[in-house]
């Protein structure tokens, strides 16, 4: 699949979309999701044109993937959710229901989310 320049974290990544920032660096941003499912509901988006997880860990550059684990750990810290616990979700293409196609992590927490599945 192809990357597609105009979806909507590559259009916030560009401004055109406005989103709440929780976190930033030279290659990662970290917004609030506009419909949470859950206290703290987090996306993590690489600054890179990566279509899906498959993409980016054969792609992306080391400091690009160490910047994006390390972006997670730092939010899950600074939203008080890692001493209690939370969820990383990355769907993958048609079957994993990825609706964006720009590779994303959600970061939730603040409460117990119950079972996975």
């Amino acid at each position: 699949m192809a990357y597609d320049s105009n979806n909507i974290f590559a259009k916030i990544l560009r401004g055109e979309i406005p989103c709440t920032k929780v976190f930033e660096n030279d290659h990662v941003l970290a917004f609030n999701d506009i419909a949470p499912k859950a206290p703290v509901h987090v996306l993590i988006i690489p600054k890179g044109a990566y279509v899906s997880f498959a993409d980016f860990s054969a792609n992306a550059t080391d400091e690009e993937i160490v910047a994006l684990n390390r972006a997670v750990g730092e939010i899950a810290r600074e939203k008080g959710i890692d001493a209690t616990g939370y969820r990383l979700l990355a769907n993958h293409a048609e079957h994993g229901r990825q609706d964006v196609p720009h590779y994303h992590v959600h970061l939730l927490g603040g409460a117990d989310l119950g079972p996975c599945f």
